[in-house]
């Protein structure tokens, strides 16, 4: 008997098999927040808990109608936890249970010319912390001192016998156990990191003080240096400095890479890492350790790290099957940055070839010729205050959390090389760089413009990434782009970034006693005293903010060194990760993101007398922000305004002065905002 099925219905009942889903992390991530488990959602779609496991680890996807089902939960996720008033909050991480202390036996000493090696020493240690690759048993990094111990995480010990960098190397690959698995499928291990003391740095022959504070490294004529070449060692291109490579070509697959850190030539950054220079070894090491388990195994300054961590959450390449061959051959990774391109030209900085091949040398780019996407740095004009304003007693600052990092979150960013289009019409869901006249929109005066760091008004056409131009016409006006520099090849490549990071910093507040949901005048109370509860715990929240803000900076590296010529190319172009153009989508975003809640304040009577990037000063009759942050006639926060709160993207009690103070810095020209904690922020790392 013929079958009465319609061949293309059927498939029409199959569902769609093209439903957008969000990133696999990100799928992770509104399950946990949400507060359901993976057998939960298995259930409500009707498959294995595994089959979840694997949707959210990126190892397989849905498909058919459960895709669409999966996408309709996500969604609805998504769009209740974004109603609600805070996220879910995020538990400390419980201590780990003591434990009988072990015996490590020490490694066979390793001989040095012309003199005995020490002899071994054994130390009592706690277990290293539990890990699921056998490779990396004693975790992702030690610090070494003096007399060769090498503290590790969760209070472990080793005996390190070597007396010079290629010993050092040597037993790190061969009986350290250290590293770290990598934090995607298609990405790389994390090298073992040795951190190195200053009575370490000396018994290896190391000088205690980098005499070349220039470049940054050692003499290639060096004796350190000379022993690791003889050894048949290599370094990476920036030589020896204080965050060095020692490596050899892979074989079979397997990488031969060390990573050292000299702390006494200035490896960890007062500026990013706090004190954390001047923790006893053994506590530095549990907080290099956190690090590397919240965001990943540092591989150099915190900006670095940042970078890296983009490239570790989504690796540019992937293998893939030949099938002329059969063989596995690397290929692109898709939603990755996959290779180096070329900025558009209003993209790139003054120093590029690209700029250097259309101006004569020493020529100022106009508005016109240049993308200029960069934080608010704004004052207002005294003239402007009000008698009532000027009646109040206190000027008080208002600090946006992780700013940068919540502007990352869901970004679309182009992917590929730049397009150039005449006339376009403008969409906002394509990145690019676009020449607009917004010159004229108006805008209260109390308020910055919010289509110029300045704050000040366009004068004519300028040069604008995609957030800026989509926030003019969200305001109701009228967009005519002149040209553009598009990118049809894009996706949400930070969101994965963003995640890690969240995580890391939000972790970190709660060990440091602050949590979502809590009373804001509870929450304004731990502010004030959090970062004194524990030194170690605050200089890891400031490494984790401080990667956030240096990894979207490194997005566009300038050239470094005193050799170097305008108009020739240098080394960080050759990244795929060199991309002026994501950065400026970040920066623009929170820009927008600011001046979009101060529009909210300034709707209900409430105008700032200062910007700085992500830092906003109001005058107030009380010295902290509930005394003039504005309420609905409920008593609740004003809806789409700043709200007090630990989670990225709510704000923070910056620092209060007197109203006079704020005045006299107004009328001599300088930013309240920069001096509202009583130091410099941009000095001190803000």
């Amino acid at each position: 008997m013929a079958s009465t099925s319609d061949p293309v219905d059927a498939l029409l009942k199959s569902g769609p098999r093209r439903t957008r889903l969000p990133e696999p992390a990100e799928r992770a991530r509104l399950r946990t927040e949400y507060g359901l488990t993976q057998v939960e959602v298995a259930e409500a779609l009707d498959v294995t808990r595994t089959t979840v496991a694997g949707w959210e680890a990126g190892r397989s996807e849905p498909q058919g109608a459960t895709r669409a089902a999966y996408a309709k939960l996500l969604d609805g996720i998504a769009a209740q936890l974004d109603a609600a008033p805070e996220p879910a909050p995020v538990p400390a991480p419980a201590p780990a249970p003591a434990a009988a202390p072990a015996i490590m036996p020490a490694p066979e000493p390793v001989a040095a010319p012309a003199r005995p090696a020490p002899a071994p020493v054994r130390k009592e240690t706690a277990p290293a912390p539990a890990t699921e690759d056998p490779r990396f048993t004693n975790g992702p990094l030690a610090v070494l001192d003096g007399d060769g111990t090498a503290y590790c995480a969760g209070g472990l010990v080793l005996s390190c016998p070597a007396t010079d960098v290629p010993s050092l190397v040597a037993w790190t690959l061969a009986e350290a156990r250290l590293g770290a698995p990598r934090l995607h499928r298609n990405g790389k291990d994390a090298d073992p990191l040795i951190v190195l003391t200053a009575p370490a740095a000396e018994r290896l022959g190391l000088p205690v003080v980098l005499e070349d504070r220039r470049a940054l490294r050692l003499p290639a004529d060096h004796k350190a240096v000379r022993q690791i070449a003889r050894a048949k060692w290599q370094l990476t291109r920036r030589g020896f400095g204080p965050w060095a490579r020692v490596y050899r070509p892979a074989q079979d697959g397997r990488r031969q890479c060390v990573q050292l850190a000299v702390l006494p030539w200035g490896a960890l950054d007062t500026r990013s890492w706090g004190g954390a220079e001047q923790l006893p070894p053994p506590e530095l090491a549990q907080l290099l350790a956190d690090y590397a388990r919240r965001v990943l195994t540092p591989r150099g300054s915190t900006a670095v790290s940042g970078l890296e961590l983009m490239t570790a959450l989504r690796p540019p390449t992937r293998a893939v099957k030949d099938h002329a061959t059969g063989a596995w051959v690397s290929g692109p990774n898709p939603g990755a940055l996959t290779q180096p391109v070329d900025p558009a030209p209003p993209e790139a900085p003054d120093e590029h070839p690209v700029v250097a091949s259309r101006f004569a040398r020493g020529h100022r780019r106009t508005p016109e010729e240049v993308l200029d996407e960069e934080a608010f740095e704004w004052i207002r004009d005294p003239q402007l205050l009000t008698d009532d304003e000027c009646a109040r007693t206190f000027a008080v600052g208002i600090d946006v959390n992780m700013a940068f990092a919540a502007a990352a979150n869901r970004l679309n960013v182009g992917l590929g090389a730049a397009v150039h289009v005449r006339a376009p019409e403008f969409d906002k869901a394509l990145p690019g760089s676009w020449l607009v006249d917004l010159s004229h929109i108006d805008v209260d005066p109390r308020l910055p413009n919010p289509f110029t760091p300045d704050g000040a008004r366009p004068e004519g056409p300028a040069w604008y990434a995609t957030p800026t131009v989509a926030y003019a016409a969200e305001l109701g006006h009228e967009v005519r782009p002149v040209e553009a520099y598009v990118r049809p090849e894009h996706g949400a490549y930070l969101d994965a970034w963003y995640g890690r990071l969240r995580d890391a910093y939000m972790a970190t507040m709660a060990e440091l006693g602050v949590v979502p949901g809590m009373p804001e005048a509870e929450f304004l109370t731990a502010m004030e005293h959090h970062k004194e509860a524990d030194p170690s715990r605050a200089a890891l929240l400031t490494a984790v903010k401080a990667t956030v803000k240096g990894g979207i900076g490194k997005l566009r590296e300038r050239p470094q060194g005193a050799g170097y010529r305008p108009g020739e190319r240098w080394p960080a172009l050759d990244r795929p990760t060199w991309r002026p153009d994501i950065r400026a989508a970040v920066i623009a975003t929170a820009r927008v993101n600011m001046h979009r809640k101060m529009g909210r304040f300034a709707a209900a009577g409430l105008f700032p007398v200062a910007v700085l990037s992500d830092c906003a000063v109001y005058l107030s009759d009380g010295p902290g922000p509930l005394d003039f942050l504005p309420r609905t006639p409920e008593g609740k926060p004003l809806p789409g305004g700043f709200r007090l709160g630990v989670s990225p993207g709510m704000v923070k009690h910056e620092g209060t002065q007197s109203l006079m103070w704020a005045v006299e810095l107004l009328e001599d020209g300088h930013n309240p905002a920069r001096h509202i904690k009583g130091g410099d922020a941009a000095l001190d790392g803000e």
